[in-house]
């Protein structure tokens, strides 16, 4: 533990440094690929919208005994009405099956509760059956879409404000998009089902995402003025130290919050079943990690490559290249002159000189106490002749 945190001491102080804007090349080309996985199921394979969404009716089947082969017998059950749908077979908890199928009628929603009662062995009234309008899952899209609108809206003006400049809005909503995108695609490319409840969370870690973004961006900021003031640094050199000072206060903000989502999507997926739970910290818990592999390897390098074409930024880099050019040249000065076998033969030639002629090296005369040899304390008097 003391070394991580003597880790992030070094980071924080500069004597050790990654190089996360330089090689901003490397993460574009990682979140690339990610993008095109995330293309692949979106547009490939396509959401597995869940019933609130489509459309159709669901059954629950409680306090059932025995659940094995519940997916096959509750397909089995549904089968002997031939209703012709395509029906969706899960566990709830350790007692409970969910059996989704197609709209149904009133005449028929009946035939189905009895057949899965008949088939779990439980009584009538143990089976309860619920009816969703696609409507409804319409409306929701919709107002999920309106908000996202706003929120990206209001976060541009905020930041804008605040920054007072406009790329690093920019850069922030890039940043948003990225991991939305590979958010959602996961899900479509590993055949998740989209329910409300991760609609909730894939608005949730843009929330998260955003957090992050703002605390390396305030980080630049200073950097930046401090940078500007002493014309050491580029901007990029300048981002990417503040990028290192944040980078230990991004793993800790991260594993913080994946900890408690992880056990509740272990508890979920592995204990509850499907369910709201579930699907709320399974967003979460993929929309958290991307969102934190964004604010360290994608804003910063984006909001670098934005404002380094500006021709103040163009001129600071120019300065701090001309700095760090004479400070190198003086380091290896002083570099050659200390090392062994130079530096003592230049000092011992020098004291030959001096001694041996009595005068120095630029022929100045030396006080007679250097000649004759090392000066001699006056003796002090006695306190009786003071």
């Amino acid at each position: 533990m003391r070394s991580f945190s003597q880790f992030g001491n070094d980071l924080y102080s500069g004597k050790r440094t990654i190089d996360f804007v330089g090689r901003q090349k490397l993460w574009y080309a990682v979140s690339a690929v990610m993008l095109v996985m995330a293309a692949i199921g979106l547009f490939g394979r396509h959401l597995n919208l869940g019933l609130e969404f489509r459309g159709g009716s669901e059954f629950r089947v409680s306090s059932v005994t025995n659940m094995n082969n519940f997916e096959s017998r509750g397909k089995t059950a549904i089968g002997t009405l031939d209703t012709g749908s395509d029906v969706v077979v899960t566990k709830i908890g350790s007692d409970t099956v969910r059996v989704q199928t197609e709209k149904f009628e009133n005449n028929l929603t009946s035939k189905v509760e009895t057949a899965l009662a008949g088939e779990f062995k439980v009584n009538l009234n143990k089976v309860s059956a619920s009816t969703i309008g696609a409507s409804w899952g319409a409306s929701v899209s919709q107002k999920a879409l309106t908000a996202l609108i706003w929120f990206l809206i209001l976060v541009s003006l905020v930041l804008a404000a605040y920054f007072r400049t406009w790329k690093m809005s920019l850069a922030a909503l890039i940043a948003l998009a990225h991991d939305l995108v590979i958010t959602v695609g996961s899900y479509a490319l590993a055949g998740f089902e989209v329910t409300p409840a991760s609609v909730i969370g894939f608005l949730t870690i843009l929330g998260y995402s955003l957090y992050d973004t703002v605390v390396v961006f305030d980080k630049v900021r200073e950097n930046t003025q401090a940078a500007i003031g002493s014309g050491r640094l580029s901007f990029s050199q300048a981002a990417n130290q503040a990028v290192n000072q944040t980078l230990v206060r991004s793993i800790n903000t991260s594993v913080v919050a994946l900890l408690p989502v992880g056990s509740i999507l272990f508890i979920g997926f592995f204990l509850l079943g499907p369910g709201t739970l579930l699907d709320l910290s399974l967003a979460l818990f993929i929309g958290i990690a991307v969102g934190t592999y964004s604010s360290i390897f994608i804003t910063t390098p984006v909001l670098a490559d934005l404002r380094e074409r500006e021709p103040a930024m163009a001129k600071l880099k120019k300065q701090a290249e001309r700095y760090q050019i004479t400070k190198g040249r003086q380091e290896s000065a002083v570099t050659s002159f200390d090392e062994p076998g130079h530096a003592g033969e230049g000092i011992h030639d020098a004291v030959t000189v001096s001694a041996g002629s009595g005068a120095s090296a630029a022929a100045r005369p030396l006080h007679p106490y250097v000649q004759t040899g090392p000066r001699n304390q006056p003796k002090r008097p006695p306190k009786s002749k003071r």
